[in-house]
């Protein structure tokens, strides 16, 4: 299991006179603070954990960098092979939703180290047979390439589906939201690097040969850092909610477990579910959208320059990250959840609006491009956050597969919607800075919508926060623990506060 080779001992319990303090808590609902009992201890933390969230974040970027790696350079994949290189993406992508389905069975089954570490070097054999030896000979052929891409999307819902897992068993609870923002959303930055790296190094066969070599080396260095580097749980839990549910665990140790599908079924019929995920899907149908026809629309608004479209579209998959960073830590901190999604919702709408409009100034539809990535981004593990929050104490990783899968299903029908939108209706409109009448297409014109409805439904969000609740009636008293199983590196524990010994 996977605390078999953990050996604590612990005691979750109120402190004294609790019955008056729960009278003065605040019930969390997504919004408003509570006080933490200022008799409890501060939570014991492993600077392994940043170790543990780094591993996580690289091994997504490389797999997003291996979809999206020929899209700066199309030209270049089709004089190689001869095949349109989105073909490579769908199958990438549907690859990936299938794969989506066996992960939780796996991380259920053999924890979270194992799995991921798998997973990793699954990935190191796929780049391995997309670039043949590295920086020797040619490229093998199509077939071998497509294949190793295929493995590469099995292996991509590990690094997907697990980032709130991650946060539960790693950190403590001011923390978890920015973990998993950095986690979910760093394969964007594979995505800004395929548009960097690859539109610099791909222009040729013998550069795309070594461009794929270069991902190649990355990649098996990673997976051999993550055997290395990479562990199953820390000796202690960060919270009060992670060690009652290792408690929950081992009491129910023997016992059946419910199936995926289960899981799924009991998640979508759990009060307060359903907002989050509504709100998850949007996000990524928004980024997914906009970066689908992120060229087209740059061009309509006179911007020509391939190097300029290139950064920018750099600059939009790092505005994910960044903005999730900075809304992640201050959810962290307010749990505020509610009021900061709402507020995303509504600069996305201003936002997408901005940069659908035809004949905007270029400087400002570069700002709402950014804009759109800035804040749309962030809504993702917010709400992932969120969705395990009302759902506690259900599987963070089901949780999290449930939203990829929709997410990914979402997107893969409003893209060619969007496309088809986007060709077909056009609401012309006079506005002053334009020589000609020009206006808003049909693509912007559905998002807008689902973005509103999303908003206007997520108003009614009510749940309460029953992790945090835990999180702040409760405290982690360890009166005994072993500490052979303690992190690599000699990163030792630390109370909250305290620098490690």
């Amino acid at each position: 299991g996977r605390s078999g080779r953990v050996r604590l001992s612990l005691w979750v319990a109120a402190i004294g006179a609790r019955g008056l303090a729960r009278s003065v808590t605040t019930r969390w609902s997504g919004s408003g603070q509570a006080m933490r009992d200022p008799d409890c201890p501060p939570p014991i933390l492993y600077p392994q954990r940043w170790v543990q969230l780094g591993f996580l974040a690289m091994l997504a970027l490389l797999s997003d960098l291996v979809c999206f790696s020929v899209a700066a350079t199309p030209q270049t994949w089709e004089n190689v092979f001869g095949e349109d290189p989105a073909t490579l993406i769908d199958i990438f992508l549907f690859t990936n939703v299938a794969a989506c389905l066996l992960e939780p069975w796996a991380i259920k089954k053999f924890g979270l180290r194992i799995p991921i570490v798998a997973a990793a070097f699954l990935m190191a054999a796929g780049c391995a047979l997309r670039s043949g030896v590295p920086f020797v000979g040619e490229l093998p052929g199509y077939s071998t390439v497509v294949a190793g891409t295929m493995m590469v999307a099995v292996a991509q819902p590990f690094f997907q589906c697990t980032p709130p897992l991650l946060s539960a068993t790693w950190f403590a609870q001011d923390e978890r939201a920015l973990s998993t923002a950095v986690a979910i959303n760093f394969n964007q930055v594979g995505i800004a690097a395929a548009f960097l790296l690859g539109g610099e190094l791909a222009r040729t066969a013998p550069g795309l040969q070594e461009y794929f070599g270069i991902i190649t080396v990355a990649a098996v260095v990673v997976a051999f850092g993550a055997l290395v580097g990479f562990r199953e749980k820390p000796p202690t839990p960060p919270s009060a909610s992670e060690a009652e549910k290792e408690l929950e665990a081992a009491s129910s140790a023997g016992k059946d477990e419910p199936s995926f599908p289960e899981q799924a079924s009991a998640l979508l019929q759990t009060p307060g579910f359903l907002p989050p995920l509504f709100a998850f899907v949007i996000s990524i149908a928004v980024t997914n959208v906009v970066g689908a026809f992120m060229e087209l629309k740059l061009e309509r608004s006179g911007i020509t320059d391939q190097s300029v479209i290139d950064l920018s579209g750099a600059g939009f998959e790092l505005a994910i990250v960044i903005g999730g960073i900075i809304f992640g830590s201050y959810v962290d901190r307010t749990k505020e959840y509610k009021s900061v999604t709402i507020a995303c919702l509504v600069a996305t709408l201003a936002a997408v609006l901005l940069f659908g409009f035809g004949q905007t100034p270029l400087a400002v539809v570069i700002l709402a491009l950014l804009a759109i990535g800035l804040f749309a981004g962030p809504v993702q593990p917010i709400n992932a956050e969120l969705a395990v929050e009302v759902t506690y104490p259900a599987d963070e990783n089901a949780i999290e597969a449930v939203q990829q899968l929709c997410g990914n299903l979402v997107s893969a029908l409003l893209v060619p919607l969007c496309g088809w939108a986007l060709k077909n209706v056009d609401l012309k409109s006079s506005v002053p800075w334009a020589d000609k009448p020009d206006g808003v297409q049909g693509d912007t014109v559905l998002l807008m919508a689902l973005v509103l409805l999303v908003s206007v439904y997520f108003t009614t969000f009510n749940a309460p926060l029953r992790r945090t609740e835990v999180d702040e009636e409760n405290c982690v008293v360890s009166d005994s623990m072993d500490m052979d199983d303690a992190p690599v590196w000699g990163l030792d524990a630390a109370p909250r506060g305290a620098s490690p010994a």
